[in-house]
C-alpha cells in the first residue's frame, strides 16, 4: 500500500449530524495543512544523526542533483528557505540599490522584501481576475528605466502566463525570476515550471507540496548566475569549502565575496529527497481533491471555483475559493467563521502586499491601486488540500462547506 493509500483510508475522527437533514460536520478540528511523512523520511534523518554529518554534505548534493533533473534543469542550489533563495536569484542577475522588480500584490511578503534587502523597489502590477496571476497586459506600462527583472508568482500553483512575460523581459534586456513557492509540480505548455524563466526558486516549508520542514531549491540553466548563488549561499566561501571538514579537504579557503548563510542542513535534504520521489503521488491526490472539491461547488451560487487554464498542469498547493456576494447573503468573514465553527481549518491566501501597513505607508498605495487584487482579497478563502487528508476529511470539508453556502441565500 503506498503512501497516500494509506491515508485517504485511515479512520478519522467520527463526523455528527446536527438533525436528521444537516449535513454532517466533524466533532474534531480538521488542520488546514499537514505533511505526509513517512518511514523513508525517519530513517534519513536518523541516518544522518548516526553518521555524525548534520549540515551541508552528501545529502545535499544527492537532493540537489535529483531535483535539477525532475525540473529538468542544469542546475538545482538547495538553501534553507525560498526567500532565500529569491534574494539569492535576484543578486545574481544584479539587483542593488535604486533598481526596480516588477512583481505582484497576490503573494507573501518575502518576495517584494528581498528586494528591499538589496536596496531595490517593487513595483506592483495588478492580477488577472480568474487566476489571480501577474496580468501580463499591465506589466510592460510599469518598466521604466530602472527596471532589472520581472518577478511572477505562481499563485496556488497555478503557472503564471510565461510565454508574453519571457517575450515582454527578452525585449526590454530583463531576468525572470520565478517565485515557484506553490509550484511542485507545474507544467506550463507542457513545460516544467523550473526550466523556464532565468532562475526558478522552490519552497519546502512544512505547508508545502514537497517539505524539508523549512527549506528551498534554485533552479537555473545559466553557469555563471548558478556559480554566483552558489558563492554567496555560503558566507562567499570558495568553492567546496564546506569539504574541509572531510578527508577529501583541506583547512585552507579563500572569501571571495560578502555572501549569506543560505545554505541546507543534510538533514533536511534526507527529508526532501523521498519526499521528491513521492511528489507525483501526492500531486496525484491533490488533483483528486480539488477534482472533487470543484464537482461539488460547481453549482452553488455563493461559491466561485478556481479559474484553470488548460495549458497548465496545476501544482495545487492551495484551492481558493471565492464568496460571491451576489449569491449568498453573508461575507467572506463570516463565512470564514462559519467554517472553523465546524471543525475545519481555512486560511486566506494572501492579503495583498499594498494592504499590509509596512508596504502601504513606504509607498502610498491605496487599496483600490490594484482593484481585482483587492476585490479578490475581500472573497477569497484557502480550503485543506493535501495528500495527507483521508476521504472522509475531504467529504467533511465539502458538507461544511456546502452546509454554509445553502444556508445563507440571496433572498
Amino acid at each position: 500500500m503506498d503512501r497516500v493509500t494509506e491515508a485517504r483510508t485511515q479512520a478519522s475522527s467520527p463526523s455528527v449530524a446536527l438533525n436528521g437533514s444537516t449535513p454532517m460536520i466533524r466533532d474534531t478540528f480538521l488542520p488546514f495543512a499537514l505533511p505526509l511523512i513517512g518511514e523513508e523520511e525517519i530513517e534519513g534523518v536518523l541516518t544522518c544523526l548516526r553518521s555524525g554529518w548534520l549540515t551541508s554534505g552528501q545529502k545535499v548534493k544527492q537532493f540537489e542533483q535529483e531535483f535539477a533533473a525532475a525540473m529538468g534543469a542544469k542546475h538545482a542550489i538547495a538553501v534553507n528557505s525560498c526567500t532565500a533563495a529569491l534574494h539569492l536569484a535576484l543578486e545574481a542577475v544584479g539587483v542593488g540599490p535604486g533598481d526596480e522588480v516588477i512583481t505582484t500584490p497576490m503573494t507573501f511578503t518575502a518576495t517584494a522584501a528581498v528586494i528591499e534587502h538589496l536596496g531595490g523597489k517593487p513595483v506592483l502590477v495588478d492580477v488577472e481576475p480568474g487566476t489571480l496571476n501577474i496580468d501580463p497586459t499591465k506589466i510592460e506600462a510599469a518598466i521604466t528605466s530602472r527596471t532589472k527583472a520581472i518577478l511572477p508568482v505562481h499563485f496556488t500553483g497555478q503557472a503564471a502566463d510565461m510565454d508574453p512575460i519571457l517575450e515582454i523581459a527578452k525585449r526590454h534586456k530583463l531576468a525572470v525570476i520565478e517565485d515557484a513557492a506553490h509550484a511542485i509540480p507545474t507544467r506550463y505548455k507542457g513545460r516544467v515550471v523550473g526550466s523556464i524563466g532565468d532562475i526558478t526558486c522552490f519552497s519546502f516549508y512544512a505547508t508545502k507540496n514537497l517539505t524539508t520542514g523549512e527549506g528551498g531549491m534554485i533552479t537555473t540553466n545559466d553557469d555563471a548566475r548558478a556559480d554566483r548563488m552558489r558563492l554567496m549561499a555560503l558566507h562567499g566561501m570558495s568553492k567546496d569549502a564546506w569539504k574541509r571538514y572531510t578527508q577529501a579537504g583541506a583547512w585552507h579557503y579563500e572569501i571571495l565575496a560578502p555572501g549569506f548563510k543560505y545554505n541546507l542542513t543534510d538533514i533536511a535534504a534526507a527529508i526532501g529527497i523521498p519526499q521528491l520521489r513521492h511528489a507525483g503521488e501526492y500531486h496525484a491526490r491533490r488533483l483528486e481533491i480539488a477534482r472533487r472539491y470543484t464537482a461539488a461547488f460547481a453549482n452553488l451560487p455563493g461559491i466561485e471555483t478556481p479559474t484553470v487554464h488548460d495549458d497548465v498542469e496545476h501544482g495545487w498547493h492551495l484551492y481558493v475559493i471565492q464568496v460571491r456576494p451576489e449569491g449568498m447573503a453573508i461575507d467572506r468573514d463570516q463565512f470564514i467563521r462559519e467554517i472553523v465553527a465546524a471543525n475545519i481549518g481555512v486560511s486566506v491566501h494572501f492579503i495583498p502586499l499594498h494592504l499590509h501597513p509596512y508596504w502601504r505607508d513606504r509607498y502610498g498605495w491605496k487599496a483600490e491601486d490594484f482593484p481585482t487584487a483587492y476585490a479578490a482579497y475581500q472573497r477569497i478563502l484557502s480550503l485543506p488540500i493535501y495528500a495527507k487528508m483521508s476521504d472522509q476529511d475531504i467529504d467533511d470539508v465539502i458538507h461544511a462547506v456546502t452546509r454554509v453556502a445553502n444556508a445563507h441565500p440571496m433572498r
